[in-house]
């Protein structure tokens, strides 16, 4: 049977506009770097992107180097779209980026206006679409003038290949420098994509979180979960089929110290007395702020996006619980 997304769609999801731009994102954003690769179970990546949909997730985000193997997360995206999701385009924000490592030789990562301009065109060819919605550069180059890279920013966006632009792990001046430089070139510059969780504060450190609501700068937070430290799957022992189980790179046994475990555990006990799983209100921490437009979440099954887009409010801690939280953390 063809899909039909679920009529009711819209009617539980935030949209927020993103800083000043005229586009809203969902409170929650579906990011797809792991489990949706060439090694992954295509019809379980599937699922998951409809049932995300279905739950009034507009916002799918991508990179090119999104796998395992690189460009096979944008290639089964890109398979999912011409079966299934395609027919609701107009209804989603599809998003990539360009920056780090992607093929062989000194052209295949960074930040050069031969690299951002070959990437957005591979993108664009596995995903089968003629544009993207938002096109960032992934992460700062510092062997590359910024002239160059936000202007080859500004020249995908003129060559109708994307809509708006965005810069990724950029910290507070960086970001100043880009927002001018594409301001000058009338460039639609709206976010920003940063690390930040309960457990990851830098973006309140670098200046990042202070900057961007100023210049009018939409920002959107990924690992808000910590990995999947910010959930009670590792309270009890390493599951099988978790990321420290499957030996990630980004989350390692030895993250799960004694400390760390005592932290995770406090945090669940409080999210229980909230009515919530930790997950949730990890979530909710993030979306309490008006500088930050939505949460990227990462999922391995659609029970996870199901739990992880209910009960999901904005300005629903009391100052007490927030200063609860900083103490166990911190």
């Amino acid at each position: 049977m063809a899909y039909q997304a679920d009529k009711n769609r819209y009617q539980e999801m935030e949209y927020k506009r993103c800083g000043r731009s005229g586009l809203k994102l969902p409170a929650v954003s579906l990011g797809l770097w792991h489990n949706f690769g060439s090694y992954d179970n295509y019809e379980n990546s599937r699922k998951m992107c409809e049932t995300a949909f279905d739950l009034g997730i507009t916002h799918f985000d991508l990179a090119n180097n999104y796998g395992p193997e690189y460009g096979s997360a944008e290639r089964n995206f890109g398979t999912i779209l011409k079966h299934s999701l395609g027919v609701y385009r107009d209804e989603m924000i599809i998003s990539t980026k360009a920056g780090y490592d992607m093929w062989e030789g000194p052209y295949g990562d960074g930040g050069s206006r031969k690299y951002l301009m070959a990437s957005i065109d591979q993108s664009l060819l596995r995903m089968g679409l003629s544009y993207v919605d938002i096109f960032y550069h992934h992460r700062p180059d510092p062997e590359t003038p910024l002239e160059e890279t936000m202007g080859a920013l500004a020249d995908i966006v003129k060559s109708g290949k994307a809509l708006y632009v965005g810069i990724s792990n950029y910290d507070g001046v960086q970001l100043k420098k880009a927002e001018q430089l594409l301001t000058e070139m009338h460039c639609p510059f709206i976010i920003n994509q940063n690390k930040y969780s309960i457990l990851d504060r830098t973006i309140e450190k670098n200046g990042l979180k202070e900057t961007a609501p100023k210049l009018g700068l939409g920002i959107i937070a990924f690992s808000p979960l910590a990995q999947g430290l910010l959930t009670d799957k590792y309270l009890h022992g390493i599951p099988q089929g978790s990321r420290i189980q499957k030996n990630s790179p980004y989350l390692t046994a030895s993250s799960l110290t004694p400390e760390m475990l005592q932290k995770i555990s406090a945090l669940n006990d409080m999210a229980r007395e909230r009515g919530e799983s930790l997950a949730q209100m990890a979530l909710n921490w993030i979306l309490k702020d008006d500088a930050l437009t939505s949460v990227l979440i990462g999922a391995s099954s659609p029970a996870q996006i199901i739990e992880n887009t209910t009960k999901i409010k904005r300005h629903a801690f009391t100052e007490e619980e927030l200063q609860k939280i900083d103490r166990i953390v911190f």
